[in-house]
């Protein structure tokens, strides 16, 4: 699956400090993988759709079981409101069950450094694991 590029659901002023959260969700199956990928669509249309929502972003790796999100809110309080409602709640308790590893980072930026790359939310959530 090619990757789903950054969108901006509402743009904050160019000032405004914004909550950023990268994930990476790796299951532990192929199967678990095909139903991540066949909910992801779901989710970020509810992204697009929630308030406060100021860019959402994923890569997938269906074959390596691997995705990555991204997204940007208006503030820690408007992602809890998203991510307690639904479908992504019922969404994530189901995919807990198919889940290998999970890590998520937060951290704040100016809305004009927005979209976040890549490279950059890769590098924060490889801080976040456990030295080797």
């Amino acid at each position: 699956m090619p990757d789903v590029p950054w969108s901006t659901p509402t743009r904050p002023a160019p000032d405004a400090e914004v909550y950023v959260m990268a994930s990476r969700f790796e299951t532990a199956t192929l199967a678990g993988a095909v139903r991540f990928f066949l909910k992801a669509p779901g989710i970020i249309r509810q992204i697009r759709k929630a308030p406060g929502a100021h860019g959402v972003a994923l890569r997938a790796r269906v074959l390596r079981r691997t995705f990555l999100t991204l997204s940007a809110w208006e503030d820690r309080d408007a992602l809890h409101r998203f991510a307690r409602s639904e479908p992504h709640r019922s969404s994530s308790r189901a995919a807990a069950a198919h889940m290998k590893e999970s890590a998520f980072t937060f951290w704040t930026v100016r809305a004009r450094d927005l979209p976040i790359g890549w490279e950059e939310a890769e590098r924060r959530l490889a801080e976040q694991r456990p030295n080797q």
